[in-house]
């Protein structure tokens, strides 16, 4: 039975986290580091992706996560949850024959209004391989969106009302597609991202059976993550609470269990560590993109965000994160990119009232370092 700790408070819970996820310090040396120990990270905004990197390795910039993503030391797919993310590449084989099948069970209905069958899938794998050794041939990378689309509709499979979109995502599920290098920017979110195969992308991919991966998941989600529960690794993942469980017998000998309002949490012994020395960053604040696995990472978000204050940060709960202010291991805001003609700034968006002086030299300390960093 995990321990009770009189210390413990949400804020605390909250700093607790922000430490397991490279918050609070210099924990990681490089890019790959960061995303590797993260297992993975949200990216379905690719911008935001960029600054939840940077800010887990200062020092770097934008072109930094990009390089990355050119050389195949990380890779951006649809490892879980049907959304985009980043992870190490050795990873993703393995964490797809976890997720996928669930994922595509449930795209079942869908794909049959849109019409299409397993053969429609391997026909358009064939005609995937088929583009991409044709612009090999021409010293070409990979394969855009749009080529691969032009490439389908001559070969009778129409990609109109989203078809093309679920046609594409069905290779990636299957591991016969990721997307490769950059093809060009427009500014720090308009990249796209060409598609190769997986195979000629990811030589080396490690191989775990189900049972060994869901521990091994399970695992690095705490270490990453924790506190954490059971039930926020589930809806993370997307892999059944009842797995999840078993997963958590095999490793619960290397994690640390904490109860805090009658709900049991795992975390890495290490950090649990802090709470005999004193958990750093009380005084911190940090300026994380939107979509952050700080709080998007979880179920229950309730620890680090008031629920009173939640649909400002999810307008209408239409599934966007704002860009979110993090004090002490709260969330107390949400902040802006503005612009007054060619001047780009950051405005903060506190909850309650105004920021105090020094949280306020504390934001545009990290509106500073935010805008160094994208654009470079």
């Amino acid at each position: 039975m995990p321990a009770e700790r009189t210390n413990l408070t949400p804020r605390v819970m909250g700093r607790l986290r922000l430490a397991s996820q490279g918050l609070l310090g210099s924990r990681f040396a490089t890019v790959p580091d960061a995303v590797r120990w993260m297992t993975a990270m949200q990216a379905q905004d690719l911008g935001s992706a960029l600054w939840a990197v940077g800010q887990r390795v200062p020092g770097t910039a934008a072109s930094d996560v990009r390089a990355a993503l050119d050389a195949g030391t990380l890779v951006r797919s649809w490892p879980m949850r049907g959304t985009l993310h980043l992870l190490a590449p050795e990873d993703l084989r393995w964490i797809l024959g976890i997720t996928s099948d669930r994922l595509m069970k449930s795209l079942t209905g869908r794909h049959r209004e849109l019409g299409i069958t397993p053969d429609d899938i391997s026909h358009c794998r064939d005609i995937t391989f088929k583009t991409a050794e044709e612009l090999k041939a021409e010293g070409r990378p990979g394969a855009t969106r749009e080529q691969l689309f032009q490439a389908f509709e001559e070969a009778g499979q129409i990609t109109k009302a989203q078809r093309g979109i679920h046609l594409l995502g069905s290779l990636c599920q299957r591991a016969w597609l990721v997307q490769g290098p950059m093809a060009g920017t427009t500014g720090n979110t308009g990249v796209q991202q060409l598609f190769v195969p997986f195979d000629e992308w990811i030589p080396d991919s490690r191989q775990l059976g189900r049972e060994e991966g869901i521990a091994e998941l399970l695992f690095r989600y705490i270490l990453a993550h924790g506190p954490a529960t059971i039930k926020d690794f589930s809806w993370w993942s997307q892999i059944p609470v009842t797995e999840g469980r078993k997963a958590l017998e095999q490793v619960q000998d290397r994690l640390v269990g904490l109860q805090f309002g009658g709900t049991s949490y795992w975390l890495s012994p290490e950090t649990a560590a802090m709470l005999d020395d004193g958990v750093p960053g009380s005084r911190s604040l940090l300026a994380l993109p939107g979509f952050d696995e700080f709080l998007l990472g979880y179920q229950d978000r309730s620890l680090v965000l008031a629920p009173e204050d939640a649909e400002l940060v999810v307008p209408g709960k239409n599934g966007v994160f704002k860009r979110i202010m993090v004090s002490g291991g709260e969330v107390v805001g949400t902040w802006a990119r503005t612009v007054s003609g060619k001047t780009i700034g950051v405005a903060p968006e506190p909850f309650a009232g105004q920021l105090g002086p020094a949280a306020e030299r504390s934001f545009h300390a990290q509106g500073r370092a935010y805008l160094k960093f994208m654009a470079g």
